[in-house]
């Protein structure tokens, strides 16, 4: 199952996306504007009854332009290739966000048509190997000038050399939300991921960019997408300020049946925690991008599942009806327990996914990859509604993406998870039982701040099998967390399922811990 892993190289060049890199203008190239297409009416309806259109056709497949040389442009390789920022796209406005444009590469081979719009017009831009510095001239002729761009960047102002907002490979997105550090992804759609089938990644392959002209800090985004399955029409109306916001509204128009249609996905890595049991393979205490699924149900119901590294694919299903949220999030903000001044762990956004109108039936699910490495994309989250998904099917969803540091679920009194620890059962000193285990879970939240430390707090825990021995729960000295600690006796190597939460009387101070823990060889 390792070709499910996705290499965080294959969709977005990290060191070009990142927006760290500042591309300068080398000395003696003249200042010039891009090249524009002739003005096209375009209205987001039409674009929806192309995408409609185009589900009735037999897919064509975009080809990949000069191959052998693209092929060749490796992640260093593209260390070299610049864009001008002379050729920035709306460089002095209209609008609050310049857009620079991706090369491609050996990871992002086949080229997107990108407009630009203004007035319901919209002119393509039309690529011109000008617009890159090569830093090697022998490279820049053997290209061919028609070779087209990779994707787009949003730059975060027009003096600015960093980036905020990316769109590159297949239908891969993503920002650097609140604290300006790029992590997790977002794409369109995940279509049949985790089956014996070979996956599917439906290709944005044409983007509309239209500039706020009323001096809000937003940028719409139109795309075009096409798969062997699914064609479909989408409009991100994204916003920056304190945090990152996109107003998604996704019309999808089947091609074919889809086994597993994954609505709003999300990919992450993880690798390890800070905490965890598990033998050493880094100097790092913890390396990830996301450490848990956060889940706000259609019930009212908060869940919180910590991420794990399985030894063999795990695909988990949360079932829910009209869900009110879910999310990768990134809790652990401590950099102490990543180590890491390159990578930033510590700031990688969450993402939350807030759906608008009726979803139904269906389920969030949750697949985890193995990995023995933070290079690869190893986890995926998304909603399938239970309905099956058929040939000439129209669908729409619209929901809200927030790229943030933390999840905003609702009710910010209750208690929520801020660590998962494990260990060996039983009491230090003593010879350690066999085939058990200790969880350690940490709470944080508005009414158990307020709780002076007492003892008729309980930790409420359910398991699928085994026994739970010896549950409690206090107030840490000298914190604001609650912990609740209990011992998992069992045997055998099948998964167990857990749930736990923190309950004074039938008060319920906390959000349901759930996790699947695996016994260890």
């Amino acid at each position: 199952m390792a070709s499910l892993r996705t290499n965080r190289r294959e969709f977005l060049l990290s060191s070009l996306s990142l927006g760290l890199v500042a591309a300068t203008a080398r000395a003696g190239v003249p200042t010039a504007g891009l090249s524009l297409g002739s003005p096209v009416a375009f209205e987001f309806e039409a674009l929806r009854q192309r995408a409609q259109r185009a589900a009735g056709e037999a897919f064509v497949d975009t080809p990949a332009p000069a191959a052998d040389i693209v092929h060749a442009l490796s992640f260093d390789a593209m260390q070299n290739i610049k864009f001008r920022p002379e050729f920035t796209l709306w460089r002095r406005g209209p609008g609050a966000f310049p857009v620079r444009f991706f090369h491609l590469n050996q990871y992002v081979d086949r080229p997107v048509r990108i407009h630009a719009v203004t007035d319901h017009q919209s002119r393509e831009v039309l690529y011109q190997a000008s617009y890159f510095d090569y830093g090697d001239a022998a490279l820049a002729a053997r290209l061919p000038q028609n070779l087209g761009f990779a994707g787009f960047r949003l730059m975060s102002g027009h003096t600015s050399e960093t980036d905020w907002l990316a769109f590159q490979g297949a239908s891969y997105f993503r920002s650097a939300g609140s604290d300006n550090q790029y992590g997790l992804s977002a794409r369109a759609l995940a279509v049949n991921t985790a089956l014996s089938t070979h996956e599917e990644f439906p290709r944005f392959t044409e983007f509309w960019l239209e500039p706020s002209n009323d001096g809000s800090p937003t940028m719409t985004i139109y795309a075009f997408l096409n798969s062997q399955s699914v064609t479909g029409a989408f409009q991100f109306l994204a916003r920056k300020d304190t945090s990152v916001t996109m107003l998604v509204d996704a019309s999808l128009y089947l091609r074919e049946n889809v086994e597993r249609l994954g609505i709003a996905p999300l990919t992450s890595m993880y690798w390890y925690r800070a905490g965890e049991l598990r033998a050493p393979v880094d100097w790092r205490p913890g390396i990830h991008d996301s450490d848990g699924l956060a889940l706000y149900t259609g019930a009212g119901e908060r869940l919180w599942r910590p991420l794990n590294n399985p030894q063999a694919l795990q695909t988990n299903s949360f079932q829910d009806v009209h869900p009110r949220g879910f999310g990768l999030s990134q809790r652990d903000r401590e950099f102490e327990h990543y180590e890491d001044d390159g990578a930033f762990y510590n700031r990688r956004p969450s993402l939350w996914v807030e759906p608008e109108g009726d979803w139904g039936e269906g389920a969030v699910q949750l697949v985890e990859i193995p990995t023995d490495d933070e290079v690869h994309d190893n986890i995926v989250a998304y909603w399938q509604s239970r309905a099956a998904v058929t040939r000439g099917e129209a669908l729409r969803y619209r929901y809200r993406l927030r790229w943030q540091s933390a999840d905003p679920l609702p009710g910010a009194g209750i208690g929520r998870v801020v660590a998962t620890r494990l260990g060996a059962g039983g009491v230090p000193g003593r010879e350690r039982p066999k085939d058990q285990y200790k969880f350690v879970i940490d709470f944080e939240g508005e009414l158990l701040r307020q709780m002076k430390s007492r003892f008729d707090i309980e930790p409420v825990v359910e398991v699928s099998r085994g026994r739970v021995l010896n549950p409690y729960s206090l107030k840490v000295v000298d914190t604001s967390y609650w912990r609740g600690v209990f011992d998992l006796a069992v045997t055998g190597k099948e998964p167990v399922n857990l749930r736990c939460f923190l309950r004074l009387g039938k008060q319920t101070l906390s959000e349901t811990w759930i996790y699947q823990f695996f016994p260890p060889e």
